[in-house]
């Protein structure tokens, strides 16, 4: 057994979005693969059988993805970019026979095909797309509204998002949508005849969607929920009279938990079907081997039973809901997380990530719950990895308090090691029992690796998770307080070689801790924020985000700006700081990291900034493969240099 190696992480094959055939028979899934040469990713469907886990088909272009069954289950369409040229915009629909033969080109669009989906008959295929204003300059942009770009995309003020139906067969193209609003996601009917879709009608109040239902024939649509809400993705009941779906009704803004829903077709009525156990079921819990493909996972009713995720304690499992008693039951449950899952014929297909596995095909059936691929076992087996052990405690406010802690791998017994606390992202995401290469990287490395859910994170209840105008308080003293008690546990952590590191509110608090205290003898903050008052005015979501999470707007709060801003406190730093940040974040722009950077080496501090010219705000989890090693070896190179003494090269 040899330890892990930065250079595996491109040896991960990531496993994602696994569809169930109309039959249950058959499971198409999506690998995700880094080719080295070319520096990106290679994305292919797979076909397999339920029983057997035979492979029948795969497809062979390098971006295929996005596997959806035709209803009587012969056809698949997918979206890809085989006959695009690299630089090229948009992407293409195509649809596969599954007895065999070459992939038909149905659509290709340079505004982009999202989220495509067979109508009943077959004969249809809804999707979104963009739609540019017809003034558009790409050299010379003309803004007159907000937010100007987004995380991940890019420019975004010169277009909308609306439905499109296209022929499978003649590649006719409808437009079923238009107007000054966006849809957010959407679903055909059962019988075809109609759309559910959720859409922002108001750029001011992105997370106030509605949902609204439109004949496929065109008219007018009819909208069902008379409240403003977070809404997530969407189906419909067998008998299509009510719209099943995920959503926040924001009554603690960004802190509430999105939950199951349903709305009647005609308005009339509405209700949190899952509310009552105060825990959400969006997908937060960090998994950083996912790549660059993210599905988001509906609710699925099949007859008296509704079936969704639950995100609880460092878990998201799968329960079903009964609709004549209201009553929730486990469906799949256990300490992993389960990304996505499909269910035909009382059989479920799903893809199940634990803290030492990547997401592997998984079907639960009559024989009970069967792994399918094994796509990264035989390389894991040759490599040692630091299992992770779950503790709690106590905080001095009386709450309990999740925490991990991983052993460096090849330890020797009575020896004190340098110690690193890692903070996630959100601050409503969580970390729990899921595959982290980070951190096994880090105990390969020797490192001790101390991950906890503070105040303010996903899986517990809202009370737990709503910070909003207490940044760096409740949250700061559950860290502080973690660190002192596994230090007070483990006789193995040196108290005097502590390090911190963090992603995106990760980042804040790592600017903040060091601000706040010196117990730390490194820092790394990766994409954080350092001011609220650039926040609001820079990141894609900051004029909504900022006021929700700090209190107000700037003007009305100036005080709390910036006390709660890192930057206001450069002044008492004494950590070595290493700042990473990417030039395409739109969610904390570029100047996050700039200005704290300026701030301590006008002051005197050490600090270092490292500065990614491609890549979004999750860079480190889906930017270019080379980026992502290279992001690692640079927060090693910092913590091997301050918390073990070693010279650079």
């Amino acid at each position: 057994m040899r330890k892990l190696e930065l250079k595996d992480l491109n040896k991960i094959i990531s496993v994602v979005d696994p569809q169930i055939s109309p039959s249950g028979d058959l499971i198409a899934f999506v690998t995700i693969r880094v080719d080295e040469v070319k520096d990106d990713y290679i994305m292919n469907i797979w076909v397999i059988d339920r029983i057997t886990g035979e492979v029948r088909l795969t497809t062979s272009g390098d971006k295929d993805y996005w596997p959806r069954w035709s209803p009587d289950g012969r056809q698949l369409l997918f979206l890809s970019k085989r006959t695009l040229r690299e630089g090229n915009k948009g992407n293409e629909l195509w649809v596969l026979s599954i007895s065999g033969g070459e992939p038909r080109l149905v659509l290709k669009r340079e505004e982009g095909i999202e989220s495509p989906q067979w109508s009943s008959d077959g004969r249809s295929i809804m999707f979104i797309s963009k739609v540019f204003d017809e003034q558009h300059d790409e050299e010379v942009h003309a803004i007159n509204r907000i937010p100007i770009w987004f995380d991940g995309i890019g420019y975004t003020h010169h277009f909308r998002k609306h439905l499109f139906i296209v022929d499978s067969l003649s590649s006719e193209v409808r437009q079923i949508t238009s107007g000054d609003f966006d849809v957010v996601s959407a679903t055909f009917s059962n019988k075809g005849d109609e759309i559910a879709y959720a859409a922002k009608i108001d750029d001011m109040k992105p997370l106030e969607n509605y949902i609204y239902i439109a004949s496929v024939n065109g008219g007018e649509a009819r909208k069902i929920t008379g409240k403003g809400m977070r809404i997530g993705t969407l189906n419909w009941s067998p008998d299509d009279e009510y719209v099943v779906f995920r959503a926040s009704d924001l009554h603690r803004g960004y802190a509430t938990h999105e939950t199951i829903w349903i709305a009647s077709r005609d308005g009339d009525y509405i209700e949190n079907l899952t509310g009552k156990l105060d825990r959400g079921s969006s997908k937060r819990v960090y998994y950083d081997v996912r790549g660059p493909i993210r599905v988001d996972q509906p609710p699925i009713w099949i007859g008296d039973y509704i079936y969704f995720p639950l995100s609880s304690e460092g878990r998201i499992n799968v329960y079903k809901l009964k609709l004549t008693e209201k009553k929730i039951e486990p469906v799949i449950v256990g300490d992993f997380i389960i990304d996505n899952f499909t269910i035909e014929n009382n059989a479920i297909a799903y893809t199940k990530i634990t803290e030492v596995e990547p997401a592997e095909v998984w079907v639960k059936d009559e024989r009970g719950d069967v792994k399918l691929t094994a796509f990264n076992d035989e390389w894991l087996k040759r490599v040692s990895l630091s299992k992770p052990e779950r503790f709690e405690f106590i905080a001095s406010d009386g709450v309990k308090i999740e925490g991990w802690i991983m052993k460096p791998v090849e330890m020797i017994p009575g020896k004190k090691y340098p110690t690193i606390l890692n903070i996630h992202g959100g601050p409503k995401s969580a970390f729990g029992y899921s595959f982290m290469f980070e951190n096994q990287i880090l105990a390969s490395n020797g490192y001790v690796v101390v991950y906890l859910n503070p105040r303010g994170s996903d899986g517990y209840s809202e009370e737990f998770a709503d910070i909003r105008r207490h940044y760096g308080e409740r949250d700061y003293k559950d860290l502080i307080e973690g660190i002192d008690y596994v230090i007070s546990k483990y006789e193995f952590i040196d108290p005097d070689k502590l390090g911190v590191m963090g992603l995106s509110y990760g980042g804040f608090m790592t600017n903040w801790i060091v601000t706040q205290t010196n117990k730390f003898k490194a820092a790394v903050s990766l994409n954080g924020i350092s001011s609220w008052i650039a926040e609001f005015g820079t990141a894609d979501i900051g004029f909504h985000f900022v006021p929700d999470q700090i209190g107000d707007d700037y003007w009305s709060n100036m005080k709390g700006y910036i006390e709660k801003s890192p930057l206001a406190h450069a002044p008492k730093v004494e950590t070595p700081l290493m700042i990473i940040h990417s030039l395409e974040d739109y969610r904390c722009w570029f100047d996050q990291a700039l200005l704290f950077f300026t701030a301590l080496k006008y002051l005197g501090k050490t600090v270092e900034l490292v500065l990614f010219m491609k890549g979004g705000h999750v860079f480190s989890r889906s930017g270019k493969p080379s980026h992502r090693i290279k992001r690692l070896k640079h927060t090693l190179r910092w913590f091997n240099k301050h918390l073990k003494g070693e010279v650079q090269n």
